[in-house]
């Protein structure tokens, strides 16, 4: 079957309404054309097709990972090259992927996540320069997107690498959606204030579509406010 054909048929699959079944079909494919094809999916105007890629890039990659830890860093790497200016690309679905990604193997997460989280920082001093800030909204969206999924499923990590007031600062924004992002996380955080930048969205009715455990849930911001005061004893 040509190289094409593959493709087709894996952004086909890709079309589904779930990603649940989805790794027992794909795994038969060719493993390059596969990431390739998932790596053109992340840019699809589809919601669920973008999303069942990201879905699919946790299932593959970890276990690309567990025989050849080398090709799984590669896929990874290409990752990061797309967020790089240099690259000429844009980097869509980038983090998100690599979130997933992490969230299925350990040792990918170890190496790997401090990058993502460099995504939320400027640079520092010349001996803290460790920031990678990406100033594109919609990329924070997607950045964003990822943090929210490390922090619900390793929030001690995510606390001890003490992203809280990086998530605050989104707060800020002009994008409505990036700081109910920022929020969400918050919100799976024991957050340190200063809590009057989360009160000024308790009666925000913006709603959030967040894509977890392979199905979309609608939050208000409003609601996540609510949380996050309410964990802290402030509301």
């Amino acid at each position: 079957m040509s190289r094409r054909k593959f493709k087709q048929e894996i952004l086909s699959l890709l079309e589904q309404d779930s990603p649940k079944a989805l790794y027992s079909q794909l795994r038969h494919y060719p493993q390059h054309i596969l990431i390739n094809t998932l790596f053109i999916a992340l840019c699809n105007l589809q919601e669920n097709v973008k999303w069942n890629a990201v879905a699919c890039f946790g299932q593959v990659v970890p276990a690309i990972a567990e025989k050849d830890t080398e090709s799984a860093r590669i896929v990874m790497r290409r990752f990061l090259w797309s967020l790089n200016d240099e690259s000429g690309g844009i980097g869509w679905g980038a983090p998100e992927a690599m979130a997933e990604i992490m969230c299925h193997s350990e040792t990918l997460r170890q190496e790997y996540l401090h990058m993502l989280i460099s995504y939320m920082r400027e640079d520092g001093e010349e001996s803290f320069q460790d920031g990678n800030y990406i100033e594109h909204p919609m990329l924070q969206r997607g950045l964003l997107w990822a943090i929210g999924r490390m922090c619900l499923e390793y929030p001690v990590d995510m606390s001890g690498n003490l992203v809280s007031p990086d998530l605050l600062a989104y707060l800020e924004s002009s994008d409505l959606y990036v700081a109910g992002l920022a929020i969400w996380c918050l919100s799976l955080l024991d957050a340190e204030g200063p809590f009057d930048a989360v009160e000024k969205y308790l009666d925000c009715n913006l709603e959030l579509s967040l894509f977890i455990g392979n199905t979309f849930s609608i939050v208000k911001v409003s609601d996540l406010a609510k949380n996050v005061m309410s964990a802290q004893g402030t509301n």
